[in-house]
């Protein structure tokens, strides 16, 4: 994956399409995800939730390694990092052959994991096709000692499961072409990207589209060399061949029929239209050896349950090794999750995002005349409290079982009354069942407080905006490919740049105020104020360090005070400089208010 690369390839990705470094929140909240809003194809992807992306390739033989160095990250990127010659990285190929292989084997392991649809790689930079392609010999029918194309196997296999199949295709970049983008230490000087279009790239996506059966996805990575109009002449021609087939966002010039967000991003409000989040099941989206830093299944089922609660797809990738074996810890893991969707798929599958926005307990999804409230974490008392609860509530339950919950449904908020414990402490949903309109709150800026938990955090993009201050949206690496996403508020800069984040404190007594920001040097040193109920808590920006998009970006837990809340309520709680200077106060993230015990 990886695609936020060096300076001079950027240059060379004449018509990237990145991420933005710096994205200003109010356009994203009525963003619509998708270029194509009428495509046949998108009624299936909305309801499917839950995808599997799968990275594989020479990279995978290699495992991270290459001359005896080891390398982290993006373990499909190692033929960039290492510089490799094209001619002797491609001789990788001659001892690639992945035995282990089993098509059946990979589709049964997906379908018990609650995947309904996958997508893997025909072809990534390093310009090796995992395909039997007629287009070059550089491919693993023709250069490998396997002989045989894993993914004629692969298709029929997914079929008869029932799950959509996909292809990733890097239609740019191609490190083994001297005219493909990217590789500049073998190919130097001008290179003619539309004879790389014309010769191999738009004749490899015609074959994967027309020899492999009808395909959900055409995965597209890595839009350069082409404008927006022929970029629209290359779609037109392959929607010729699969009229139903997905292409999406990243072919570039918002020509997609949905919406990729970043690696490892989760938009943090919901968005409109079709949507995928994607991110890979360790650090690395092609095989390393040496990176056991897999997600947990607790961590699967909240980010799956947290992406569905903004309204999307999550797409978890998995990189097999060069037998064709996933990782121990994938199919475990894996299989951990999808016997969680056993009992609680129906919140998950077919719904639209949370019509009540992130509470301390967790988060919602939704679905007609039914909210789903997925418990993460227990209040103290056990009351679990739902703000904003419009329709008539008719009953509460657990899914999965047929215990029937207490309630009591009040003006602004509706308490349910939780058992001792609950069936799965990683996400236990509850089902809440209501007729008549329920509102859709789920851009309310009020944010729930309460002693009942260990702490409140509430995001940057929740505040009420004054003056110059805005959030921006922050993407760093902490090493290779590694991509973090970050709102912050920005542009407080004079008193009048005033950030106010609407509460909802649900008891009384003692807060500590933390506030998590980065700041540069030269902003570092000014005064501040947060302002709650009358009560002020001045306070310095400390330094964290300067903001590069390809280093690890510093922040800091800044506590600056206690307040006392009297009784529970409505209160707001500001942040601004305490005087006017050219320089920014900080990157704000969020706000934490922690009861004091």
């Amino acid at each position: 994956m990886f695609h936020h690369i060096s300076r001079l390839l950027l240059l060379l990705c004449l018509c990237t399409t990145f991420p933005a470094t710096a994205q200003d929140m109010p356009d994203m909240w009525n963003k619509s995800a998708v270029a194509n809003a009428t495509h046949p194809g998108l009624q299936w992807f909305r309801g499917a939730k839950f995808g599997l992306f799968i990275h594989w390739g020479l990279y995978s033989k290699l495992g991270g390694r290459w001359n005896d160095s080891s390398y982290y990250g993006s373990g499909e990127w190692i033929m960039y990092r290492a510089q490799a010659p094209a001619a002797v990285y491609g001789k990788v190929a001659e001892t690639f052959n992945p035995v282990g292989f089993d098509a059946d084997e990979w589709a049964e392991t997906a379908r018990e994991a609650g995947i309904k649809y996958m997508v893997i790689t025909a072809k990534h930079h390093e310009g090796f096709s995992m395909y039997d392609s007629k287009v070059t010999d550089f491919d693993i029918v023709d250069a490998s000692p396997y002989k045989k194309d894993p993914m004629k196997a692969l298709s029929a296999a997914c079929k008869a499961k029932g799950i959509q199949f996909g292809f990733y295709y890097s239609q740019f970049l191609d490190w083994h072409e001297p005219n493909g983008g990217g590789n500049n230490w073998d190919f130097k000087g001008e290179k003619d990207y539309q004879q790389y279009y014309r010769s191999k790239s738009i004749p490899q996506l015609k074959e994967l589209l027309t020899n492999y059966g009808p395909l959900g996805i055409v995965w597209f990575d890595m839009p350069g060399g082409l404008s927006s109009a022929q970029t629209k002449t290359m779609i037109d021609s392959l929607r010729v061949l699969q009229p139903n087939c997905l292409f999406s966002s990243r072919v570039g010039h918002d020509l997609g029929d949905y919406r990729d967000f970043g690696d490892s991003e989760v938009p943090p409000v919901p968005i409109a239209g079709a949507w995928e989040s994607i991110y890979t099941h360790n650090d690395s989206w092609g095989y390393i050896q040496h990176d056991l830093n897999f997600k947990s299944p607790t961590e699967i089922i909240r980010l799956l349950a947290n992406v569905a609660s903004k309204g999307g797809n999550l797409m978890l990738n998995v990189g097999p090794d060069g037998n064709g074996k996933w990782p121990a810890y994938s199919v475990t893991y894996l299989k951990a999750t999808g016997k969680w969707l056993q009992t609680y798929g129906e919140s998950i599958y077919g719904t639209t995002w949370g019509l009540i926005p992130a509470q301390p307990w967790g988060v919602t999804t939704s679905k007609p005349g039914k909210l789903f409230l997925h418990v993460w974490q227990t209040p103290a008392n056990r009351q679990l409290r739902v703000p904003g609860i419009t329709a008539k509530v008719k009953s509460v339950k657990i899914m999965g079982s047929n215990t029937v919950l207490s309630w009591k449904q009040l003006p602004e908020e509706t308490i349910v009354q939780l058992p001792a414990t609950l069936p799965d402490t990683r996400n236990t949903v509850l089902v809440m069942e209501y007729s008549g309109q329920q509102s859709d709150l789920s851009q309310l800026r009020t944010q729930t407080v309460s002693s009942e938990y260990p702490a409140a955090e509430i995001p940057a993009v929740w505040a009420v905006f004054n003056g110059n201050a805005k959030t921006k949206l922050f993407t760093y690496s902490h090493y290779f490919g590694d991509w973090k996403h970050d709102n912050c508020i920005t542009g407080m800069i004079t008193p009048d740049d005033a950030v106010v984040f609407p509460l909802d404190i649900q008891d009384a007594g003692d807060y500590k105020v933390i506030l998590d920001y980065a700041c540069e040097p030269g902003n570092a040193s000014r005064q501040g104020l947060v302002t709650v109920g009358g009560q002020q808590l001045p306070f310095l920006s400390l330094t964290t360090g300067t903001y590069n998009s390809h280093l690890p970006m510093s922040f800091i837990q800044h506590s600056v005070g206690i307040i006392h809340i009297d009784k529970a309520g409505k209160q707001n709680l500001t942040v601004k400089p305490a005087s006017g200077n050219k320089n920014e106060l900080c990157w704000l993230r969020k706000v934490i208010l922690q009861p004091v015990k």
